[in-house]
C-alpha cells in the first residue's frame, strides 16, 4: 500500500514540475535528498555494526544468557507456555537484550524467530497472547541506549546525542505499560 502511495506523490510532483516548467529545481531536490539519504544510511549502518558487534560480543560472553536468567522470572509470568522451552527462551532473551541496546533491527531476526518457534509449540495459525505481548514488546521495547536514535542526532551535529534519556526510558516504560494494559483488556473482549 505504501509503494502506491509514493508512486502516486512521486507522478505528481513530477507532473507538477513539468506544469510549472520547474524541472530543474524537481532534479536538484531529487539529487540532494539521494545523497542525505546515502549519508545518513552510511551513519546509521556505522552504528548498528558496532552496537551489533558488542551485542554479538555479549552474547558469545554468556552475557545474554545471565541477562535471560536474570529476566526469566518476568519471563514466567509473560510467557508461561514459551518459558518452558529453551530455545524460545534464548530467542526472547536476543530479543529483549537487542532492545534494551536500542537496536531495533538487530532485534526483529531473534523476535521473528521467537514468533515462529512460539506458533510451532502452539500449534493454531493464529497469534495468541504470548505472541501478542512479545510484538507489543517489541514495538513498545525499553531501551536503555537508544543508539540509533542517538546516531541519527550525531550525524545531523547534536552535541549531546544521549541527553534524551531520561525522556525515552519515560516514554518507552508507559508506552509498554499502556500495550500490555490494552492487550489484556482486549482480550476478555476477543477470547
Amino acid at each position: 500500500m505504501m509503494g502506491i502511495v509514493w508512486t502516486c506523490m512521486l507522478i505528481l510532483s513530477l507532473f507538477s514540475a513539468i506544469l510549472q516548467k520547474k524541472t530543474g529545481i524537481l532534479t536538484t531536490a531529487c539529487l540532494a535528498g539521494a545523497r542525505s539519504a546515502v549519508e545518513l544510511c552510511l551513519s546509521l549502518a556505522g552504528a548498528l555494526c558496532l552496537w551489533s558487534g558488542l551485542s554479538k560480543l555479549m552474547e558469545r560472553a554468556g552475557l545474554t544468557e545471565k541477562l535471560g536468567r536474570l529476566l526469566r522470572p518476568i519471563f514466567r509470568k509473560l510467557f508461561p507456555q514459551s518459558a518452558k522451552d529453551p530455545l524460545t527462551m534464548g530467542y526472547l532473551t536476543s530479543n529483549v537484550s537487542a532492545n534494551l541496546l536500542g537496536l531495533g533491527n538487530a532485534a526483529t531476526p531473534t523476535g521473528i524467530a521467537a514468533v515462529k518457534r512460539m506458533k510451532q509449540l502452539s500449534g493454531r495459525t493464529e497469534a495468541n497472547d504470548e505472541m501478542c505481548r512479545l510484538i507489543i514488546m517489541n514495538t513498545a521495547s525499553i531501551q536503555l541506549l537508544p543508539t540509533t536514535v542517538a546516531s541519527i542526532r550525531a550525524s545531523c551535529g547534536a552535541a549531546a546525542p544521549f541527553d534524551i534519556l531520561p525522556s525515552v526510558w519515560l516514554t518507552s516504560l508507559c508506552s509498554l505499560t499502556i500495550g500490555l494494559l490494552a492487550a489484556k483488556l482486549l482480550r476478555r473482549f476477543y477470547a
